[in-house]
């Protein structure tokens, strides 16, 4: 197997995915690779306004991504959140629970100042584990 065989990449459809020249999903070897989730389905943002809306949406964005690979949230062995505002950390996180729960990832949170649309209070990254057998 080739290094471009063993890398498999995946578009969602993002609006910067083409103009900053990323994909949604990487598979690498065991591990799938998802960054720079948002509450965005195309250049409409889902939950404006709503921190625990907008982690649901970027969250269920995420794992439709490792879907692609044949992986769901039992899968997930990290995930990462950032958010804009402190006081969202409750909210964010009970999407969370709820999604991952039962899976219990190791996971993050972070607040940073801002996303490059003012409206996006919540990212999420999740990596998954795809197994040897499957890589």
């Amino acid at each position: 197997m080739t290094s471009s065989e063993a890398v498999r990449r995946v578009q969602s459809g993002s609006p910067w995915e083409e103009s900053f020249g990323f994909a949604r999903a990487v598979a690498a070897g065991d591990r799938v690779l998802v960054a720079g989730t948002t509450s965005f389905k195309g250049t409409v943002l889902h939950g404006e306004g709503d921190p625990y809306e907008q982690a649901k949406v970027a969250f269920t964005s995420a794992l439709e991504a490792i879907g692609e690979f044949g992986l769901g949230a039992e899968s997930v062995v990290r995930t990462r959140m950032y958010l804009t505002h402190a006081r969202d950390v409750d909210e964010v996180g009970r999407a969370h629970r709820e999604i991952f729960g039962t899976v219990r990832p190791v996971s993050t949170l972070l607040v940073v100042e801002g996303f490059v649309d003012p409206r996006i209070l919540v990212e999420v990254e999740v990596e998954a584990f795809r197994g040897a057998e499957q890589s």
